[in-house]
Formats: C-alpha cells, structure tokens, sequence
C-alpha cells in the first residue's frame, strides 16, 4: 500500500496506551465499522483510533456524519499529519493546470525543469508528468535512502540529488511507488505557476471548499491546535516515543499536509463529486492503466469483498497513519486514523473496515 516510507517513519508502538473502548455517541446513523474500530487498537497496535464516515444518499439529501473513536487520546476536531494523502492534492492541482493548457501531462520534466534529472541512468527528457502522478518513471524513492541516517532532506532539490545517487528501480512504465516524484511535481507547479506547490493548493482547493483544518505548514513544526499527540516505538528499546513534533520539510510535496478526518471526507467528496475537476480530467486522474491497475494519479483504488470499489490514498509519517476511501461518485466517504505509524496485520484489517463500512458487514470475531 503507498506510504510516506521510512526516512518519517518508525517502527509500530510495543507498549499500549490504553485500549478504549468505542466511544458511542447520540448520533443516529450507525455503521459495523464502528465496531470494528475497536480492533485496531486490541489488533493493531495502536495506541487509539478513530474513524469519520460520511454519507449523502443522493444529490438532494443532506449528507450525515458518524464519529467514533476508541478512548479520550483522539479527537473528532485533531489536526493530524496526513501524510500520502498530499499526492492527491498535488495531483489535482497538476490536473487543472493540465485543463488550464498551462502544461501537458506527456510534458517531460526535461521541458519544463531543464537538467534536474540526468545521471546513473536517470534521465528527465524520457520522463513525462503523466509518469511522475502514475509513479511509473522509475525514479529512486530518497525517503528509503535517508532511512537509518542521520542526514535528511530538508528542500526538493536535496531530496532529488538523493534519488539521483541510484540507479532507477524499474524499467521505464514500471509501477514503483516513490515520494521523489511528488517532490518533482511540487517543482513543477512552482515553475509553471511562479508559486510554490502550497501556495497553489490553498488557492485552488483549501479555501474553495472550506477546509479550514487543513494546512501546509513548511518549516513549522508544531501542529495547530485542537490536536492530540503522535507516537512511535523506538527501536533500541520498544519505549514509546512522542513524534507530535518534526521537521516536515522532508516529506514535503510528498507528505507535508495537515488535516482532520472531516476535512479529508469534504475533499475527496468534492474531488469524486465533480468540484474540481471536470469528467474528462477526472476520468484521467482515476485512469490506473499506466501502472496496470494498481494506481491512477495521486489517488487508487480498492476493490472490496463484496464487489464495491473505493478510491482513496493512504498517509503515513511519524506518528500518524491516516486512510481515506470514498465511492466513487463520492457520495459515501470513510476516514480513519490511528496516533502511530503502522497496524500491526493491517493487510487484514484494513480492509475489514471497509468492507465493515462500504459493504454493511458486520464483523467477525
């Protein structure tokens, strides 16, 4: 599942901080996802959990909301570091510019950030932005370089040079899923616009749709208030340890955002809705056929058991794994997060919870 890979990310918390119990609340619209959010913690790992569901049955219903959370460390109004989720934002952005005619997605990055890419065979005159979103150029993810050291990126550039110190990962139109390209196409807003990438994300969709939890923060390393506390294990001992603040100038165009759980069902209702993009651009962004199925740009999919696809992206960073997933008219969305950077069995858990949520199954013991 793409990630925000090692260079933010430690290993999953040894110690608990308390199990929880689902939090039950007097709204009336429930879903068997509440129950399952439970195991996230008792299965998973994770110190709390929590999960926002959105629902709007049709164009002219009003939607309605169901929170739970599974004790007092979570909120439903946390700012949290969402990670991946970024791309999807970077993504849309490079959509409407591509609408706008002031690039094209078969553009390479040669033409547009002359001899940012060349070297131990990378080589920007063959890669195009399509394959920049698709994560299909082959360029080396520099969050795996940096992983075990001392020495992190804290600027695009930097981070370019680490990737360019490897040779490709794949053969050109192979999927391989890597933060350098969402740093290059951060790049690449700048230098179509004259603004940078966040600049550009505030204008087009934050203050647009009203999203006012969520931000960009650049140098700062503090989250805005309300918000709870993001831990990890550290690996000499398995003690908790709090990452609530970090530098998140190395994730950047790749996974600097900040968010809530009801801001990232707003976006991506909007984003699968219409708001931002027109159908024939939409339709190209959830085009996975460039990374044969697994991927479109900046956002993929996920068939689930009962035969439902949801689209969505996933975010992890040091302290913080976050998910949404939405159908794909965007009528119904499911955001969940956890205060830790990984589940434990979350290849199985993840997807019970949205087949809990998105399929009405309610869960097994």
């Amino acid at each position: 599942m793409p990630t925000l890979r090692a260079l933010l990310v430690a290993p999953l918390l040894l110690v608990l901080l308390g199990l929880g119990t689902a939090t039950l609340s007097s709204e009336p619209h429930l879903t068997p996802s509440a129950a399952y959010l439970p195991r996230l913690v008792a299965r998973g790992g994770a110190p709390t959990a929590a999960l926002l569901a959105r629902h709007a049955p049709s164009a002219s219903s009003a939607p309605y909301d169901t929170f739970r959370s599974t004790g007092p460390g979570i909120h439903r109004a946390d700012r949290f570091r969402a990670g991946s989720i970024t791309k999807t934002f970077v993504a849309t952005v490079v959509l409407q510019l591509a609408g706008e005619r002031r690039l094209q997605l078969s553009d390479t990055v040669d033409q547009l950030l002359p001899g940012l890419i060349r070297g131990n065979g990378n080589d920007g005159r063959r890669i195009t932005l399509r394959a920049l979103l698709s994560h299909t150029s082959g360029l080396y993810d520099y969050t795996a370089a940096a992983s075990g050291t001392s020495a992190r990126p804290v600027s695009a550039t930097a981070a370019v040079r680490v990737a360019l110190a490897h040779r490709p990962t794949n053969a050109p139109g192979g999927y391989a899923y890597s933060n350098t390209n969402y740093v290059v196409l951060g790049l690449v807003v700048q230098r179509v616009t004259g603004h940078d990438y966040a600049t550009e994300i505030r204008h087009r969709i934050i203050t647009p749709l009203h999203l006012t939890g969520t931000s960009l923060p650049g140098a700062r390393t503090s989250l805005p208030a309300p918000h709870g506390r993001g831990y990890t294990r550290d690996p000499a001992d398995g003690s908790l340890r709090d990452v609530t603040v970090l530098d998140p100038r190395t994730a950047g165009a790749a996974g600097e955002l900040i968010s809530t759980l009801c801001d990232l069902n707003r976006f991506y209702a909007a984003l699968l809705g219409g708001r931002l993009l027109p159908p024939p651009l939409l339709a190209t962004l959830l085009n996975t056929g460039a990374a044969h199925g697994v991927y479109g740009l900046g956002i993929y999919p996920l068939k689930l058991s009962c035969g439902t696809t949801v689209w969505g992206h996933s975010g992890r960073i040091a302290g913080s794994y976050v998910r949404t997933a939405a159908t794909r008219d965007g009528r119904h969305t499911l955001t969940y997060r956890v205060d830790t950077d990984t589940l434990t069995d979350a290849t199985t858990l993840e997807p019970g919870l949205l087949d809990a949520e998105f399929c009405g199954r309610a869960p097994r013991t």
